[in-house]
C-alpha cells in the first residue's frame, strides 16, 4: 500500500475533515474518526481522493471505545503513522451564570474528550508507531494562551494539551515520533458560525489584521507540513495560526531585552 496511514480525530467536520482532504491528496491512507456523525463522515469518505481510506467512531471520553477504535484504524489501514488529535468539544459555562452542577459538568466533558481523550487515544497510537516511527500532531485553540472567559474548561484543555504535546515531545523522540501543535484562533467552520454570523461576526473578524478569520484549509496546511518528513525539527513547536489576532511575548521580558543578549535573534 502506498502512502502513509493516518487517523485524524474529529474528522466529520470544519478542520478535521480538511486535514483528512489535505492528507489524502498527498496520497496517504487515512482513517476518518467520528463520535456520532456517521452520515457526515460517510460524505467526507466519499470525497477523498485515492482508496484505501476507513472511517472510525468512537466516544473519546470513553477509555475502552479509544482502544479499540485505534486498533480497528491501524488494521483498516495497515499500521498506523501520523495521528492528529484534532477533536474536542466547546461547552459554555460562564462561571457567574451557571449552577455548581452545570460548571462541574463542563469540566468533566469538556477535560474528557479534549485533553483525556486525545491522550488515550496518544497512547494507543504509540503502541503501533514506537517501532516505525511516526508524526502526532495536536489541533488546541489561541484560547489556551488568550483565555476563554465563557469557555474557561475549554482554554484549560487546551493549554493542558499544549503541555501534553510538549512532554510527548521529549518522551518519543528516541522512538523517532515527533510531537507538535498548532494552535487556531477563529477558523469559518460550523462550530465558530454561530459566533461570525451574529452581530460580534464583524468584531470577531476585525481581530486580526487581515480582517477575516482562517480557513479550515489553512490550518490542514500546517499540519499537514509538521506531520512531514521534513518537520522532525518542529518537534515540541506550538504554531500559532491565528492572522495576528493575537500575540503572544516570552513572559516576564521584553522583546528589546532578547533582543540585547548576545547572539539573540529576533
Amino acid at each position: 500500500m502506498g502512502g502513509r496511514a493516518v487517523l485524524v480525530t474529529g474528522a466529520s467536520r470544519g478542520i478535521g475533515a480538511a486535514i483528512a482532504a489535505a492528507f489524502a491528496r498527498l496520497g496517504d491512507r487515512v482513517a476518518v474518526h467520528h463520535r456520532g456523525s456517521a452520515a457526515l463522515a460517510r460524505e467526507v469518505l466519499a470525497g477523498l481522493p485515492g482508496s484505501g481510506h476507513v472511517i472510525v467512531r468512537a466516544d473519546l471520553a470513553d477509555p475502552g471505545a479509544v482502544r479499540e477504535m485505534v486498533d480497528l484504524a491501524a488494521a483498516g489501514l495497515g499500521g498506523l503513522d501520523v495521528l492528529v488529535n484534532n477533536a474536542g468539544i466547546y461547552l459554555a459555562h460562564p462561571i457567574t451564570e451557571v449552577s455548581y452542577e452545570q460548571w462541574q459538568q463542563a469540566w468533566r466533558q469538556t477535560l474528557a474528550v479534549n485533553l483525556t481523550g486525545a491522550a488515550n487515544v496518544t497512547w494507543c497510537a504509540v503502541q503501533y508507531m514506537r517501532h516505525t516511527g511516526g508524526r502526532i500532531v495536536n489541533v488546541t485553540s489561541r484560547g489556551a494562551f488568550r483565555g476563554e472567559p465563557s469557555h474557561p474548561a475549554y482554554g484549560a484543555s487546551k493549554a493542558a494539551l499544549n503541555a501534553f504535546g510538549q512532554s510527548m515531545a521529549r518522551a518519543l523522540a528516541r522512538y523517532r515520533i515527533a510531537v507538535a501543535t498548532v494552535a487556531p484562533g477563529y477558523v469559518d467552520t460550523d462550530m465558530a458560525a454561530d459566533h461570525l454570523d451574529s452581530a460580534r461576526g464583524a468584531e470577531i473578524r476585525a481581530q486580526s489584521p487581515f480582517n477575516r478569520v482562517a480557513t479550515p484549509e489553512e490550518i490542514a496546511a500546517a499540519v499537514v507540513y509538521l506531520a512531514s518528513e521534513q518537520a522532525e525539527w518542529a518537534s515540541g513547536a506550538i504554531l500559532d495560526l491565528n492572522g495576528a489576532s493575537y500575540l503572544r511575548s516570552l513572559p516576564g521580558e521584553r522583546l528589546e531585552q532578547v533582543a540585547e543578549r548576545p547572539g539573540a535573534h529576533v
